[in-house]
């Protein structure tokens, strides 16, 4: 806990040395531009416009890190509590609730065997496997229907029917579902043997409605699939454990996420409305009152894009979705005094979805336009130090907590020079044309069967 401690301390030091770099920026700001500033009013405003997103994102920063890390001490403590209780007895086995895992798939044929052959091997007494065949072209009914009665352990189901999308073969699970509790997952994903008793020990709390897992990259075999294993372990995995020391984490994501079935029923299950119904079913279960919380034990490894125009459709996709899900509950950006903190949730997904990736790419463009009008590189080189410096600390400091490869942390340098920029691009595009209201299709990912 010491060692936790002192990275933590480390990591907040780097991101103070950050804000010192903001502040040096600023002093090149007037010393090399003031003239020519107060002859522009449009440079002024994108300048004025940058140096509050680069203060945002280090106060952003702070926050993370410091309520990620409280979060981990709380899980410290829960874990040594289990430890001391010792082994489960069969007593205690039986009480455990009986937990029904469903898996919707759409033309999975390559690696739906092997998703539900590592079901079968969870360290878990009661539970079932439900395996929801979206009305698939190719073989994947035929190949889950295999792996029925291949095990003793537990009970495999396989239902065909007709296409309907995602969310609605996820809803047929949740009526076909014997368990009060249900996991959902892709089916193009691995869970950790210790998947459900890590997340169900979260539903003693009456309060809580859903666990959300942590999602890992499986196939890091070129620098796309590693960097963006470093995006889920920076990114996302740092964000939920913050989130989830307020017990409001904002996305349970697709690949791994647990519910108490009477919370589905609340919500009336997922709607087919938008491109992220796993968002659009998160932000409905917090309105609600719910409570959702992060388990970082409970690992689900998935097949991530390994070709860059793969990766570009996904995150368009994803962007969408989470843009139609917000505007779903827009209501409550305007009503924080009724929205309590889920309002300040939806704002905290609009500035990394919508204002981050234009002010990165705002920020870039208009540095490289004045170092190269003005001869002043000098501010290019501290608006890319300090963001590298951030993105450097976080990696560095996620990855020892996390326990994860440390290669990871020298793609910290790419991640921000080159990939994000793509990628915010791809965002901004897939804003704008959601703003216009341009039709899209879901645009399914092919699987290369390296899961």
């Amino acid at each position: 806990m010491k060692g936790n401690f002192r990275i933590l301390l480390a990591a907040l030091f780097a991101v103070a040395f950050a804000a010192y770099l903001l502040y040096r920026l600023l002093q090149s700001w007037n010393s090399h531009l003031t003239d020519f500033l107060k002859d522009n009013s449009f440079v002024t405003m994108i300048t004025g416009y940058l140096t509050v997103f680069l203060a945002i994102l280090v106060i952003r920063y702070f926050i993370l890190m410091i309520f990620s890390y409280l979060e981990h001490l709380d899980n410290i403590k829960q874990y040594e509590l289990e430890r001391a209780k010792g082994e489960p007895t069969p007593k205690s086995e039986e009480k455990l609730p009986f937990i029904t895992i469903v898996v919707p798939a759409y033309n999975e044929g390559l690696i739906i065997k092997t998703a539900i052959g590592s079901l079968l091997e969870l360290d878990y007494p009661h539970y079932e496997v439900l395996v929801v065949d979206d009305g698939s072209t190719d073989d994947t009914y035929e190949r889950a229907q295999e792996m029925i009665n291949t095990s003793d352990k537990c009970i495999v189901t396989v239902i065909t029917k007709a296409n309907g999308g995602k969310a609605n073969a996820l809803n047929t699970g949740m009526a076909h579902a014997k368990g009060d509790f249900i996991l959902n997952m892709d089916g193009d994903s691995r869970l950790s043997s210790n998947t459900l008793r890590d997340c169900i020990r979260h539903f003693d709390d009456p309060k809580i409605g859903a666990v959300a897992g942590n999602v890992k990259v499986a196939n890091r075999d070129n620098v796309i699939t590693q960097v963006q294993a470093l995006e889920y372990v920076e990114g996302l995995a740092l964000s939920r454990k913050a989130q989830s020391y307020t017990r409001s984490v904002n996305i349970i994501p697709g690949p791994l996420g647990m519910f108490r079935k009477n919370a589905l029923w609340q919500v009336r299950g997922y709607d087919d409305d938008t491109f992220a119904e796993d968002c659009d079913l998160t932000l409905k279960l917090l309105f609600e009152g719910w409570h959702i919380v992060y388990e970082p034990r409970a690992i689900a490894w998935v097949e991530s894009p390994s070709r860059m125009i793969d990766l570009l459709k996904q995150r368009y996709r994803w962007t969408r979705g989470i843009l139609q899900a917000i505007r779903k509950h827009s209501w409550s950006l305007w009503k924080p005094h009724k929205a309590g903190v889920n309002g300040y949730i939806l704002w905290y997904m609009l500035f990394e979805g919508v204002l981050w990736p234009i002010s990165n790419v705002m920020g870039n463009v208009f540095f490289i336009w004045v170092g190269i009008k003005y001869g002043v590189t000098l501010l290019l080189a501290f608006w890319w130090l300090q963001l590298s410096i951030l993105d450097v600390v976080a990696a560095a400091y996620c990855v020892i907590v996390e326990k994860e490869d440390t290669i990871l942390i020298a793609y910290a340098l790419l991640f921000r020079v080159f990939y994000l920029l793509v990628v915010d691009v791809a965002k901004i595009f897939a804003s704008v044309e959601e703003l216009a209201g341009t039709k899209m299709s879901w645009g399914k990912l092919e699987r290369e069967g390296k899961l």
